[in-house]
């Protein structure tokens, strides 16, 4: 059955489930009236109603182009025989307010968006669903409304930017935080640093590296849940048009066959979504947003199922932060589907699984092309940039409910120091840009985390100023916040339980010697049982920064990053 036949199949209101309640019968001429004046024609009552979520907004470029993607989808909806109905929902900008004040509503902003659309969808009593996402928390806040509301959906990657140029190399968003520990260093000057801050984001698009964006557009790519080659299109580009375009197509389809999200959404897709992350090096913050999904989608996914499957899993991906490659450079040998059919003819992916195509996995991929001889961006299973995950779950005597690590292994696998401590962002940030921060250091970010921010910051403006500093190897960096996609070095983030709950974290003090092994999998504090009892049972935790708002009510309800730092999880 084509999507076509939708409309003529709406009798029996099958392919109308949520819609029907609202279009049907004398007591509803009132809602009817009312759709009439935003465009609704006599006929559209008798189709399938899609709600386009569009997160466009001119607060980012990340999103700055979403509202014609979202026209794209909108219009292909009502040619296919639906009728399609945008709406908005919120963005942030990370990269604009990164070590500021700002920052905290960042991870907050997933809930806002989680609850918006969920909010809108569930009121206009959708059909089905296409979202379209491309800042950072855009994507996992759809995805988090779509296993809520499990109606037939399909999520579109607003699509990566294209580089900037400057001394005929790629530069991105995090050239520019890295230029600003260069110019501490005095490495460049104001007029080579503004020269870089004036080329490095040339328009619309996410982040350019393997950041947050692009990792979480190919984890929900390999989820199942959007379009074979969705996740590796530029934001501007004929393909990214097109993509839209089929999800309205696509999501009819989906309306007709009854498939809805949690038959997509399993175990195995999730392990699929992880096992892509790690074969393309991406964000920590995967971590964080993956359980989430699972959890709200009904799924069992812990910090160990990624710790058991990034053994097996290789870093393939040369792509920036630790890499060479932008992500543009991916696009152009292919995307990610010809890893993707890597991975899944070395036994590492299961094909079985069922995607919004309405076909599986393996059957997506059949027809999928190999890589082009000669580049490097992908290297083969018998090269890789590491041979098992650049992901390390890490616990221990400071992370008892774990942490989680990127080592790219460039940075090595062990590192001890002497501790300096800050309870901000920005207290640390000064120390390493004046000169505080010495080889040899480990620096501690505490109570930023998803209570104590509140909001779990991402700290890309230290671990950008550490590598512009020349620091990278050198100093380690540990927090009970986040890391933005773009940072890299010797980091360990989401230690649990966070400082402001009374985690370890909040006892260690300046000079205690803090150790990080990767192949132990262990973060540790040195220093006896004894005396680490003493000082929590002494420890004096800060009062909340909030008390009013959307803060405040965040701190109040969200669960620990170990589980995700869901504000629905622990509800009465």
């Amino acid at each position: 059955m084509s999507s076509k036949k939708n409309a003529a199949c709406s009798d029996c209101c099958s392919c109308r489930p949520y819609s029907s309640q609202i279009t049907e019968g004398p007591e509803r001429a009132a809602s009817r009236a009312m759709l009439h004046a935003v465009g609704f024609d006599r006929d559209d009552f008798k189709k399938p109603q899609v709600g386009v979520a569009s997160t466009w907004s001119m607060v980012t470029p990340c999103n700055m182009h979403i509202d014609q993607l979202a026209r794209e989808t909108c219009a292909a909806v009502d040619t296919a025989g639906g009728k399609g109905v945008i709406f908005n929902t919120i963005t942030i900008s990370d990269g604009i307010s990164m070590g500021t004040d700002g920052m905290h509503y960042s991870l907050v902003s997933r809930e806002v968006i989680a609850d918006s659309i969920e909010t809108v969808v569930g009121c206009q009593m959708f059909d089905g669903v296409v979202a379209i996402g491309g800042c950072d928390k855009n994507m996992p806040g759809c995805m988090l409304a779509i296993a809520r509301l499990n109606r037939p959906a399909v999520f579109v990657y607003g699509g990566t930017i294209l580089p900037g140029r400057h001394k005929d190399k790629d530069v991105d968003i995090v050239s520019v935080f890295e230029a600003v520990g260069a110019h501490a260093r005095g490495d460049i000057d104001d007029a080579e640093l503004e020269q870089i801050e004036r080329v490095s984001i040339p328009g619309a698009g996410s982040c350019g590296g393997m950041y947050t964006a692009n990792t979480m557009a190919s984890a929900i790519e390999a989820l199942g849940m959007s379009l074979p080659g969705s996740s590796s299109q530029a934001a501007i580009s004929p393909e990214k048009a097109a993509d839209c375009r089929a999800a309205g197509e696509a999501v009819l389809k989906l309306i007709e066959a009854g498939i809805t999200p949690k038959q997509i959404m399993t175990k195995k897709a999730f392990e699929n979504a992880i096992t892509v992350v790690c074969a393309l090096g991406g964000s920590t913050n995967a971590v964080l947003h993956l359980l989430a999904m699972a959890w709200t989608t009904g799924v069992k996914l812990d910090l160990d199922d990624f710790t058991r499957i990034g053994k097996n899993v290789p870093v393939l991906a040369d792509l920036k932060p630790s890499g060479k490659y932008v992500m543009a450079e991916l696009v152009k040998i292919g995307g990610a589907q010809p890893l993707m059919k890597m991975l899944l003819k070395k036994g590492l992916l299961h094909g079985d699984c069922l995607t919004c195509t309405g076909k599986t996995l393996a059957e997506n991929l059949k027809s999928v092309k190999p890589y082009p001889k000669g580049q490097d961006v992908i290297r083969p299973f018998s090269n890789p940039i590491k041979p098992e995950s650049h992901l390390v779950i890490l616990r221990g005597n400071l992370a008892p409910e774990g942490a989680v690590a990127k080592i790219s292994g460039k940075e090595g696998l062990f590192f001890e120091g002497k501790a300096k401590v800050f309870s901000s962002e920005e207290s640390a940030l000064k120390a390493i840009l004046d000169g505080t921060i010495k080889k040899g250091h480990v620096i501690v970010i505490r109570f930023e985390g998803p209570k104590g921010g509140p909001g779990m910051r991402e700290m890309l403006s230290p671990t950008s100023a550490v590598m512009g500093k020349g620091l990278g190897k050198d100093v380690a960096l540990i927090t009970d916040g986040r890391f933005s996609g773009g940072s890299h070095g010797f980091v360990v983030g989401h230690i649990t339980p966070e400082a402001a709950v009374g985690g370890p974290l909040a006892i260690v003090k300046n000079g205690d010697t803090i150790s990080i092994d990767a192949e132990k999998q262990e973060l540790n504090l040195h220093i006896s049982k004894k005396e680490m009892k003493e000082r929590l049972a002494k420890v004096k935790l800060p009062k909340s920064k909030v008390n009013r708002g959307v803060l405040a009510k965040y701190a109040a309800t969200v669960a620990s990053a170990s589980e995700g730092a869901l504000t629905d999880k622990y509800l009465p």
